[in-house]
């Protein structure tokens, strides 16, 4: 990424202000999702990469409700991830990714997730990940989300999507090219 990029990816002082406000707001009222995480802790690191703020401001806006949901214990680092409880309505009707998109001859959606993730900044969960989310709260109960998608999968044209149904977290799979008004895919960023 050149200068004039890594510059536009970082948001003015009080739009970053207002964010964190946001995020510091809805840290505190979900203290299920971060046990023994201090918010000056994760504060402080937003602060040392600025460029992060955007990202996290296009998950908000696009629906995604981003909170801290874990840190990595060998590096402690971070994991923000969308906590809307469905799947971010600004980001659905997408099918997996940009092969599954040129693949489709009719009725082309919009984008794909992956792509779009990227764009973000972010990338999407894996499945780890996304049950490890389902471990701190109930999400998409009525939708569903495009989750990382092993290679082998994803050559044979399959791509994996997730729910939570019944009490149950299920992975699932579908074309890599289908994409649904219900499906989504929810983003992470490392901080």
């Amino acid at each position: 990424m050149n200068t004039s990029e890594t510059e536009n990816r970082v948001l003015p002082f009080g739009r970053a202000q207002a964010l964190l406000d946001i995020l510091r707001v809805r840290f505190e009222q979900h203290p299920r999702r971060h046990p023994g995480i201090s918010w000056q802790d994760v504060l402080s690191r937003l602060q040392a990469q600025p460029q992060k703020l955007w990202t996290l401001e296009q998950m908000e806006t696009s629906g995604g409700e981003p909170d801290v949901v874990g840190q990595d214990p060998e590096t402690g680092v971070y994991v923000f991830a969308d906590c809307s409880e469905e799947t971010p309505s600004g980001r659905r009707n997408l099918c997996y990714d940009r092969a599954a998109l040129d693949a489709r001859k009719t009725a082309k959606p919009q984008g794909s997730a992956v792509e779009m993730a990227e764009a973000m900044g972010a990338a999407l969960l894996n499945e780890e990940e996304y049950r490890g989310l389902q471990a701190v709260g109930e999400f998409d109960l009525k939708t569903s989300s495009w989750i990382e998608t092993p290679a082998d999968v994803r050559g044979l044209g399959g791509a994996l999507f997730a729910d939570r149904r019944y009490g149950r977290v299920f992975v699932y799979h579908n074309g890599a090219s289908s994409y649904y008004g219900v499906r989504g895919f929810r983003a992470a960023v490392r901080v």
